[in-house]
């Protein structure tokens, strides 16, 4: 049989002295007592959910991150190289502009596989980094952008850099599937041109 509640306030405390003489520091009628207990199960819901979403687990590298970082350096390298041959600012920029958009792809790519929640918040991911004694990666700051390098590389030494990424991409492309496979078969394909004819 479902309990009434009454249709009167209720007096949760008082100063001791009668109702009726002195009103009370705090009542609340039937609706406040449900939006009360509503609010709770709901707080609680809410809490079991963000529990259940933290992750502790430590996840090895995506593959792609590295070719990220390496198109960041390679487009800061790029940018840099122009005070050394201004007379290249086209080819150099272009090389700048595509290289950063093969690292926005492939970070598209490694955000798309770690997914989003439901209020488009990203769970977290914690990723093993070089332990010591471990060769790093290229350097890149947290915005995403590579530092530049000091001094700026010659074309020779972007050429260089450029065939090494272009070979990088096309090892790691044979151990992809799908549209992983494809992205760095075309962003190998796009070094190749960037080193071979945009800077022969």
């Amino acid at each position: 049989m479902p309990i009434r509640l009454p249709a009167q306030p209720i007096v949760l405390c008082t100063s001791g002295i009668p109702s009726d003489r002195h009103a009370p520091r705090f009542a609340m009628d039937r609706r406040g007592m449900l939006r009360l207990a509503g609010g709770g199960a709901v707080g609680v819901l809410a809490l079991g959910a963000v529990t259940g979403c933290s992750d502790d687990k430590v996840y090895e590298p995506d593959p792609l991150a590295a070719q990220e970082v390496q198109a960041r350096t390679d487009a800061a390298a790029a940018t840099a190289a122009i005070a050394l041959a201004p007379q290249r600012h086209s080819a150099l920029t272009a090389i700048a502009t595509e290289r950063t958009a093969h690292a926005d792809a492939l970070k598209a790519e490694i955000d798309r596989l770690i997914g989003v929640y439901g209020d488009g918040t990203k769970p977290v991911h914690r990723t093993k980094t070089n332990g010591p004694g471990q060769a790093s990666g290229p350097s890149a700051v947290a915005s995403g952008t590579a530092i530049p390098p000091s001094p700026p590389p010659t074309v020779d030494a972007l050429r260089a850099q450029l065939t090494k990424s272009q070979q990088s991409a096309a090892e790691l492309a044979h151990g992809q599937s799908g549209y992983r496979a494809g992205l760095l078969a075309s962003i190998s394909a796009a070094c190749a041109v960037q080193a071979g004819v945009l800077l022969a």
